[in-house]
């Protein structure tokens, strides 16, 4: 093999995860020795591989592969030999269709533990300039205002959209994304609660946070008149955000919550639907084609969405810089009683630490506690953002002062402000 010339590095990796299914391999030294083959690499310990499930041994989930000396392009990818060797056989090596047919493979999508899909972007071998170097996942189809997020954290990313919260979170565990941007709180919606409890299951850091305005768009089919309309697409918070425009310019259309803005919009133009509106972005209606009847029909101004960043590692700064970074905790009192949480709060207060936010969510291994001396009582984890960096002495000893009478603390990360959003308004 080696005398017929070096193979592309994702060739290689897609080689290996044949060989793990084909043989029912629980080794990855196999994968290992395949891959420094093709690669031909002077040594095995120069080739990697990421993220192989030890306890699946078909490999039918994910497998990052880094970079290393002798490849010829560097790829995040799905290696899932049912969708990757047959999908791609027209790129794929006389190698990879020997797997294939020896191992029968059928297509079907990437699959995630919830049953739901990452959609990936295709790109062709042959064309490695065209590959992207980092994908951040996000909710929602293109369009989204989780789009613009993504594109406006990472400028120069592939957005990788995912169906759901929960599926962009495991995409990054699993070395699907390289980042991660999802929406925390909203201005007039308030916290976004799932990513909140998915922080706290998934060992993830936040890195950094943008904002998103949020201007909604009546659109619809080209061609059709409000009068047409009888029901109106979007996300449940969208359909709130509208609701006295809805009232009192489309009083007898009914609301229909979907799981995104952009999906409702996506739909309408799959589907054809004459009667249906969406309340999306301008450019959900650029994608799919549609026809925007009114700009801005939001209830409210300053709607306003706050997005995190998200990786599987934190960001490490040694460098204090008041005002400019903010560090996200979570903690659960050590003991429940009056006070508590006073004192918890307190070792911010006593340091002169400016708290910008703290939200309440229920334990949810121990949502109810009692005792023969108290009645039944809610437990609550505490969610808290503080002005501050972790290189800050002070913001070191509250963390510290904290841990002796919390039973949980843990830090989600230090990370810099959102600078654009913290900018004095223009005069």
């Amino acid at each position: 093999m080696p005398g017929s010339g070096a193979h592309s590095f994702e060739d290689a990796i897609r080689i290996a995860a044949g060989y793990l299914r084909l043989n029912q391999a629980r080794s990855t030294d196999g994968a290992c020795s395949i891959v420094a083959m093709l690669l031909q690499a002077p040594r095995l310990d120069q080739c990697h591989l990421y993220g192989l499930h030890r306890q699946q041994p078909d490999l039918s989930r994910v497998t990052r592969a880094r970079r290393l000396p002798g490849c010829r392009s560097s790829l995040t990818t799905v290696i899932d030999p049912a969708q990757t060797l047959e999908e791609e056989v027209g790129v794929s090596s006389q190698v990879e269709r020997g797997f294939l047919a020896k191992s029968q493979l059928k297509s079907s999508p990437a699959v995630t533990d919830m049953g739901s899909t990452v959609q990936i972007p295709r790109n062709k071998v042959s064309e490695p300039h065209t590959l992207s170097l980092h994908r951040v996942a996000y909710q929602g189809v293109p369009g989204a205002y989780s789009e613009s997020a993504a594109r406006k954290a990472s400028p120069n990313a592939e957005p990788l959209p995912c169906e759901q919260f929960e599926v962009a979170f495991q995409a990054l565990s699993q070395w699907v994304a390289d980042t991660a941007v999802l929406p925390i709180e909203n201005s007039l919606g308030g916290s976004i609660h799932t990513v909140y409890d998915l922080l706290l299951r998934y060992r993830l850091h936040i890195i950094g946070e943008v904002s998103v305005e949020v201007n909604h768009c009546l659109m619809v089919l080209p061609g059709v008149r409000k009068s047409e309309i009888r029901r109106v697409m979007s996300h449940p918070q969208a359909l709130a955000q509208v609701d006295n425009y809805l009232r009192n310019s489309l009083p007898g259309a009914t609301k229909e919550a979907v799981d995104d803005t952009a999906g409702a919009a996506q739909t309408i133009a799959q589907q054809g639907w004459r009667d249906a509106a969406a309340v999306a972005s301008r450019r959900a209606a650029e994608l799919y084609g549609l026809e925007i009847l009114e700009d801005g029909i939001q209830d409210m101004e300053n709607n306003i969405t706050r997005f995190i960043q998200l990786s599987r590692d934190p960001l490490v700064s040694t460098q204090p810089e008041a005002g400019l970074c903010k560090t996200s905790i979570v903690f659960a009192p050590k003991q429940l009683g009056p006070g508590q949480l006073f004192r918890a709060l307190s070792v911010f207060a006593l340091r002169d630490i400016d708290m910008s936010k703290i939200e309440s969510r229920p334990m949810r291994d121990n949502p109810i506690v009692s005792s023969d001396t108290q009645a039944k009582k809610y437990n609550y984890l505490f969610y808290i953002d503080f002005v501050g960096t972790l290189a800050d002495q002070k913001c070191q000893n509250a963390l510290r002062h904290l841990q002796e009478i919390a039973s949980f603390m843990r830090v989600l990360g230090s990370y810099p402000m959102d600078k654009e959003f913290q900018k004095p308004p223009e005069v």
